[in-house]
């Protein structure tokens, strides 16, 4: 990196993280604590408001913003779709915003560059399913108590036989998105633990005025294996083995093709989690363990087909 990319990239990284000492940019641009210092001073004089806190590092003076960047194609194109997946994805809020970016993206380039960009963006399109209309009026009101602080109660649905409600009451800490749906990751007062719910799984939300101070590094979304405790193993005919593997199913942890089939092993918490699943896979799966399990899709199947006999007052 020559040295004008680096000055660059340094009023980058105190504009992204406010505050860097000398140690922390050298490593970053694997040069020594002198050039740093050289660099700031360069910066100074150019007229960018640097300002140096003993102990502390550098940061930016308040509001002080790079002049507009300049793009090739290939930059413009990744901020252009990025817009397109934020305007699909989140709440008419966000969707406004992202939506608005976008443009002012697309407004300031070259026409040249523009008629390049527009191609390239009619031949690249994300679809992206942003659940039900419930989530998007759930999402404002959560980021509002993310971002205030304040603990939220709610009825949640578990996906278990029948369906499992109870009331929850939470501090909320991080939203994310993933897999075409949203998820709010919480410290849960009934399970006196980190939880992860489901949005379109929550319903009655209300905003308390009881505050909380969330922990020092925010959880990010994981996947909590120890709580699946149970394995199940099922083989797939040879014929559906493509459209198993392509559907790339959220409890699936292995899977192995052989002369009968595909073997697939998944772990799960409940049973119930992936009886529907198997169901619609027909006489075209076979449940190999646990024995429970079998049972469970046997009986089943049974009320499916009980569901379908002459005089179900169902089908009349």
């Amino acid at each position: 990196m020559n040295r004008t990319d680096r000055l660059l990239a340094i009023v980058l990284e105190l504009q992204g993280k406010q505050q860097q000492r000398a140690e922390d940019l050298a490593s970053t641009f694997e040069v020594s604590r002198r050039t740093i210092y050289r660099d700031v001073l360069a910066l100074c004089e150019a007229g960018v408001p640097v300002v140096s806190t003993p102990g502390r590092g550098y940061n930016l003076v308040d509001g002080y913003f790079l002049p507009p960047l300049s793009f090739d194609s290939q930059e413009a194109i990744m901020l252009l779709l990025g817009s397109q997946v934020m305007a699909q994805s989140f709440d008419d809020e966000y969707r406004r915003v992202a939506e608005a970016a976008g443009r002012k993206i697309a407004g300031v380039l070259p026409p040249a560059l523009r008629t390049e960009v527009e191609q390239l963006r009619k031949s690249i399109q994300f679809v992206v399913n942003d659940g039900s209309g419930s989530t998007s009026s759930l999402l404002p009101r959560l980021r509002q108590a993310v971002l205030e602080r304040r603990r939220v109660r709610f009825r949640y649905f578990t996906r278990l036989s029948g369906g499992e409600e109870s009331e929850r009451e939470v501090d909320p800490y991080t939203l994310i998105h993933m897999a075409g749906a949203w998820y709010l990751i919480a410290y849960c007062h009934l399970r006196l633990g980190i939880r992860h719910f489901r949005l379109e799984r929550i319903e009655e939300l209300r905003l308390l005025n009881k505050r909380f101070n969330p922990p020092p590094e925010r959880p990010a979304y994981r996947e909590d294996r120890q709580q699946r405790g149970v394995t199940v193993r099922v083989l797939f005919t040879p014929q559906v083995a493509r459209w198993v593997l392509e559907e790339r199913y959220f409890y699936v942890t292995a899977s192995e093709m052989s002369g009968a089939g595909l073997l697939v092993t998944m772990r799960v918490r409940h049973e119930d989690e992936v009886l529907r699943w198997l169901l619609g896979w027909g006489t075209s799966v076979r449940v190999l363990e646990p024995p429970s399990l079998q049972k469970l899709l046997s009986e089943e199947a049974r009320r499916v087909l009980q569901s379908y006999e002459v005089g179900n007052p169902l089908l009349t």
